[in-house]
């Protein structure tokens, strides 16, 4: 991944996705049905794990400029994040924001694998022409990780995307990487989402 997917990565589903969510406070979280796997154990349907994210946020983004290089240096951007129910198990959002570093549009796709009962979150940015491998993942206990691996400035790194805090109007994502298997991560872009406009009314939740 070059340095144009340090800047699609994330977001938070944005693009954030995951995709999620599932076993939030109960004010706000849906009652999803269970299945039975072939032994008998129960497993959560997590289709509509992502169904609290559909709407309009307002956004502000930090990125750590040159990850895995002991830089310090962050830039900062503010905008908007548009997610879409495309049908049951399947959203997708677009970041838009700018900032002192430039302008980011950022899109992501995420999909549900109903047999491994987790989600596929895809990346690609104004230009990339392609979408990302998937960071795969799932949703426990109000929070989810996704991963995967990929290249980075020539070497193999695990990536890490996760998404935390989630309230009826706000939620955080982040993005870290590990050059190490890892054994330590290093964050290198943190996003921040306030809900400007949910679309309870449009029947995605």
């Amino acid at each position: 991944m070059g340095a144009l997917m340090v800047q699609r990565k994330l977001m938070w589903f944005y693009v954030v996705v995951v995709g999620a969510v599932i076993l939030l406070q109960p004010s706000y979280a849906r009652q999803d049905s269970a299945v039975s796997n072939q032994s008998g154990t129960t497993i959560r349907d997590g289709t509509h794990d992502f169904d609290w994210d559909i709407g309009t946020w307002k956004t502000h983004q930090k990125r750590l400029l040159h990850p895995l290089t002991g830089s310090a240096t962050w830039v900062e951007y503010d905008g908007t994040d548009v997610v879409r129910k495309i049908f049951d198990g399947a959203n997708q959002g677009l970041v838009v924001a700018d900032g002192p570093a430039g302008h980011l549009e950022i899109f992501t796709l995420r999909l549900y694998d109903p047999q491994s009962h987790q989600w596929s979150v895809y990346f690609t940015s104004k230009g990339g022409g392609t979408l990302s491998q998937p960071a795969i993942g799932e949703f426990k206990s109000g929070n989810a990780e996704f991963y995967d691996q990929e290249p980075y400035n020539g070497r193999a790194i695990l990536l890490r995307f996760s998404i935390s805090n989630i309230t009826p109007t706000s939620c955080h994502f982040e993005q870290a990487f590990s050059a190490d298997g890892g054994k330590t991560w290093e964050t290198n872009f943190s996003v921040n989402e306030t809900l400007v406009k949910s679309e309870t009314t449009s029947g995605h939740h």
